[in-house]
């Protein structure tokens, strides 16, 4: 008998993509098996099929782990519909498909890790998993630790309980009336930083992430990357699996 899998997992097995980018490209037309175009989540597959993603057929790839400088004024896909500039415009020299794992704003830089390991993204970006992520915030107006102390305690945001976030006021200036602040985070909502900001008062004008986990930007320009370490991998994974 001749085993089945489901074909998002085959997909993200073989490194292409995370699985819940794997439903995307099934969803939008971008995987075929045995010629057909599939759109169907949940279809099943055996080895003896042929699997394509965007017409190039389905193999075990060399895993990479990169640390990227994602520079303000990117999109954090693999695409654009407007034609506008992504992430993966940055990996052209490299041999494998590459995909962000989780995501930094468009008008947001620092450190994004990109990946064509699928089980290693999933378990990143895993919503019972939490590494932390620090971030530095130019922010308007000049907080005090009390007007912050609610980031520290819990904010609950459209309905949803956030978990307590360390935060250092590192300067501020009086003259412009505004502050530099940072704040480290282990969850990963949309907007996160700055709707959390914005709820104790505090609109954010510019914004970076400066470290995930113990990784750093250290000795990259925006725009630059490198492979992670062996260790620095593993750290992640334990990271992850300890949170």
């Amino acid at each position: 008998m001749v085993n089945e899998e489901r074909l998002q997992k085959v997909i993200a097995a073989a490194g292409v993509a995370s699985r819940r980018h794997a439903e995307v490209l099934i969803q939008t037309g971008h995987v075929q098996v045995n010629g057909q175009v599939v759109t169907t989540l949940g279809t099943k597959v055996t080895s003896k099929d042929e699997v394509m993603v965007d017409g190039v057929p389905l193999g075990k790839e060399p895993l990479k782990h990169l640390l990227f400088y994602k520079p303000r004024g990117v999109i954090t896909a693999v695409s654009d519909p407007k034609h506008r500039r992504v992430v993966t415009d940055f990996f052209e020299d490299e041999t494998v498909r590459l995909y962000p794992v989780g995501r930094l704003d468009y008008d947001t830089s620092g450190l994004l890790l990109m990946t064509n390991d699928g089980e290693f993204a999933n378990m990143l970006m895993h919503p019972s998993f939490g590494i932390d992520k620090k971030y530095v915030a130019k922010v308007q107006g000049i907080p005090t630790r009390l007007d912050l102390l609610p980031l520290k305690q819990g904010l609950t945001l459209d309905g949803k309980r956030l978990a307590p976030a360390k935060y250092n006021i590192l300067s501020s200036d009086k003259k412009k009336q505004t502050a530099i602040v940072e704040l480290t985070i282990h969850q990963g909502i949309n907007h996160q930083v700055k709707n959390m900001f914005k709820a104790v008062g505090f609109p954010v004008i510019k914004l970076a992430r400066e470290q995930y986990g113990a990784l750093t930007l250290q000795g990259l320009q925006s725009g630059d990357y490198r492979p992670l370490k062996p260790a620095e991998i593993a750290d992640l994974k334990a990271l992850a699996q300890k949170g």
